[in-house]
């Protein structure tokens, strides 16, 4: 039997802070609007804490994220857990294909589609991950209490993730390729005060330990006279890069990075498509949930004005 076509407004693929506040602003206009996300909260979602975001002085990602979820509902949004699999551009408008087979048409899209993990390029790096390593601390942390972990990188994620163990975990190895730690200054002197953690300078991870599970790591220069540190969990926290999965398929320009270039109300270069969130050129490259609240926001306007107009 064929899927039933289901028209709505405005389509929003993304689940973060991004699609959620767009959400939230189309149904406020009174838009039809649907969301279409495999997981909602986004990399906010897995923030161990946040304690920048304005009004909130200190929250747990996953209960954040849950409460622009449960604003989006309230305001009359509809959030459907699927993939979106094909996008195909009409003479008015598009048609979305999921995973599980829907088909929708929507007026204009809006794609919050975030970032995804980078990895360390090792050769037993997926024979061990959901083994000892891992790239969601906040996901996966708790199975290290009173172990041994090391955490690679140097940016805020990295430092987060060190102070998050640093309280569960009996000693912490924060290995970083740099000098410095580029994290906000608040998390470095933070982290200067946890006795059980060490911080390993202008080093990398070359190689991984271990049988059934990850036992060790293989550092490419000795600490402590020792190539090899003994852990039980390895957490990845160098970095990210933009999901551009519809990029080529509908035609989106980029940066040479890779990210949507979107205008001041997130437009894209393509007509009916708005971008908004970490994927794309906006807020200067400060990938915050405050600032991909914003653009959602503002992508949601914009799209309330073109369809005024049409």
């Amino acid at each position: 039997m064929d899927k039933k076509e289901t028209s709505v407004d405005v389509l929003i693929i993304g689940g973060g802070a991004a699609g959620l506040s767009a959400a939230l602003y189309a149904a406020r206009y009174g838009l039809k609007t649907l969301v279409v996300s495999d997981v909602f909260g986004g990399t906010g979602g897995k923030a161990h804490r946040v304690c920048n975001y304005p009004g909130v002085s200190e929250s747990g990602g996953f209960e954040l994220m849950n409460k622009f979820k449960e604003h989006a509902l309230g305001a009359g949004a509809e959030l459907i857990s699927d993939l979106v699999t094909n996008i195909k551009k009409l003479r008015s408008g598009f048609s979305v294909t999921t995973k599980q087979g829907d088909i929708y048409l929507a007026k204009a899209l809006i794609l919050a589609l975030g970032t995804k993990r980078k990895k360390l390029g090792l050769v037993k790096e997926d024979q061990f991950l959901g083994k000892g390593i891992s790239y969601c601390f906040t996901c996966d942390g708790m199975f290290f209490k009173d172990k041994k972990v090391a955490v690679v990188g140097g940016g805020n994620a990295a430092v987060t993730a060190a102070l998050y163990f640093s309280e569960i975990s009996s000693k912490v190895y924060l290995i970083y390729r740099g000098s410095k730690l580029k994290a906000e200054a608040a998390w470095i002197k933070n982290l200067s005060t946890k006795k059980n953690v060490e911080v390993i300078y202008q080093t990398n991870v070359i190689d991984v330990c271990g049988t059934e599970k990850l036992e060790g790591i293989v550092l490419d220069k000795s600490y402590n006279s020792e190539k090899n540190l003994s852990v039980d969990g390895l957490f990845v926290e160098i970095g990210e890069f933009p999901n551009d999965q519809f990029n080529k398929l509908l035609g989106l320009k980029t940066n040479k990075e890779g990210y949507i270039v979107v205008d001041e109300e997130a437009r894209t270069n393509v007509k009916g498509v708005w971008a908004a969130g970490d994927f794309t050129t906006g807020s200067s490259g400060f990938r915050q949930i405050v600032t991909a609240a914003s653009e959602g926001a503002i992508a949601a306007n914009s799209v309330f004005k073109f369809l005024k107009k049409e």
